[in-house]
């Protein structure tokens, strides 16, 4: 009783002296002392990019995002770049694929031909190559498969190509999404040994086995064939294994550091932020995006409202950018 009579004096003594309330008068009042704030700077804009001419396929599950022709996404990435927005990362989907992912790192594939077609286009708008099989392979899987399962070593000369033909064709950042052990210093040192040696890497770092993937699965039909991706993506409850994946990162060589997903993660964000000197992405994945997207066509939710407290929290969190399928809306209401 003591212990709570000595808190209720103490609140007593600072009430009416402190008012908090004060500064929430106002609009402008709100703006001036608000402590994170979100500009079009801070997103990079997911592209899916398709073969074909005139392609504009929209993404059932996920409302307003598409799978593009090359000259879809260039328009695209022009009226990114005219809203504010600095940065897209491309996902290529080709017609064919093997079980080796050929697609994903010959000089012509689909994700290439579209870096150079946007670097032509908008030279001044960063492009981030997403380096990864799964879009490329017969199975779904993220690397080669021996007896059945993905062969970790086996794969990382073919992650390595493929960043390579993606820097070649103008990608200004590498970003590997394979979470395959060692692939930071394999490319590393591909990119390195092809003069390529101010391509930065953005590691997926942490990468989680989330449920909050399914909607990307369809835009990029990258759903494995069977079995999952526990195996080398993160389990969900595991907080220090985050920690150790990036500083293993980090000593590889990675220059910038993700976590993915978000919004059920943003504990992670917060570590990882506190942890590493280098700049921190997330990733506000396609599950996170689809969620809002239908509550809101159900009038259960302000989508707008909704869509920039996410992105809010997940810079509050510690997120320098956040990859995010909002990235054009929410420019426009900035």
């Amino acid at each position: 009783m003591g212990r709570l009579q000595t808190v209720y004096t103490v609140i007593t003594m600072a009430f009416p002296t402190h008012r908090p309330r004060r500064l929430r008068r106002s609009p402008v009042l709100r703006d001036m002392v608000r402590e994170t704030t979100l500009e079009p700077a801070d997103f990079i804009y997911p592209l899916f990019v398709v073969e074909g001419r005139d392609v504009r396929r929209p993404i059932t599950s996920m409302p307003g995002v598409f799978n593009l022709s090359i000259e879809h996404a260039v328009a695209e990435a022009k009226q990114a770049k005219a809203l504010g927005v600095p940065s897209v990362i491309l996902f290529g989907i080709p017609d064919h694929k093997d079980a080796r992912g050929t697609q994903g790192y010959a000089r012509e594939g689909i994700v290439q031909r579209a870096i150079r077609a946007i670097k032509d286009a908008v030279p001044e708008l960063q492009i981030v190559a997403d380096v990864c099989l799964c879009e490329y392979t017969d199975h779904g899987h993220c690397g080669v498969l021996e007896g059945g399962h993905v062969a970790n070593d086996a794969t990382l000369p073919l992650l390595a190509q493929m960043a390579v033909t993606c820097a070649q064709a103008g990608a200004d950042i590498i970003a590997p999404s394979d979470m395959m052990d060692g692939r930071i210093h394999s490319i590393r040192k591909a990119l390195d040994e092809c003069s390529l040696v101010d391509t930065p890497i953005l590691s997926y770092a942490a990468k989680y086995a989330s449920g909050f993937y399914g909607p990307f699965r369809e835009a990029a039909q990258s759903a494995p064939q069977f079995g999952d991706r526990r195996g080398y993506q993160m389990d969900p409850g595991n907080a220090r294994e985050a920690l150790k994946e990036v500083g293993l990162d980090v000593e590889e060589g990675a220059d910038m550091i993700m976590v993915k997903p978000a919004l059920s993660y943003l504990d992670i964000i917060h570590r990882v932020k506190e942890r590493v000197d280098l700049p921190v992405v997330a990733y506000n994945v396609s599950g996170e995006y689809s969620m809002v997207k239908a509550a809101a066509q159900n009038n259960w939710v302000d989508g707008d409202r909704v869509m920039m407290e996410i992105l809010t929290s997940i810079k509050r969190a510690g997120a320098d950018l956040i990859i995010t399928y909002h990235a054009l809306e929410a420019s426009k209401l900035l």
